[in-house]
């Protein structure tokens, strides 16, 4: 009966963490289940590799836009600014709470940013790395 109980409140607790998740932690976990297929060997995501895609200066994509860094700046927690000066909100999590609420919105301006930037779409892996890195913010 104790075990019974017990597995009860289990079920309880973990449908209650589930339903209580938010847009960002759903688009981990759909993020994640992506990566897993691509690489079975996938093993979580990583704030550092996050931090490395958005200073990088990649080659492929548009000449005036070579990293994340060019319109959002280094520091995640600071406003950036468009190429024709518009402010761009900080990307860090903590700076911006409600700016990853939106999963379409967040994948319009994943498809956007990486075309430019990369020069292609960005995978599972480096969107959930990227997302790791500012919600760390």
């Amino acid at each position: 009966m104790k075990l019974r109980l017990a597995l009860c409140c289990l079920a309880a607790l973990c449908h209650s963490l589930v339903a209580s998740a938010g847009p960002l932690e759903e688009q981990l976990t759909t993020y994640a289940a992506a990566a897993k297929i691509a690489n079975p060997a996938f093993a979580g995501f990583s704030a550092a590799r996050g931090e490395k895609l958005h200073t990088t200066r990649f080659a492929l994509g548009k000449p005036d836009t070579p990293a994340c860094t060019t319109c959002h700046g280094s520091d995640p927690r600071s406003s950036g600014n468009t190429l024709t000066g518009k402010r761009i909100e900080p990307v860090a999590l903590s700076a911006s709470p409600g700016r990853y609420a939106d999963p379409a919105k967040v994948e319009k301006w994943f498809k956007r940013n990486c075309n430019e930037v990369l020069g292609r779409a960005c995978s599972p892996l480096e969107k959930g790395d990227w997302l790791t890195f500012v919600s760390s913010r």
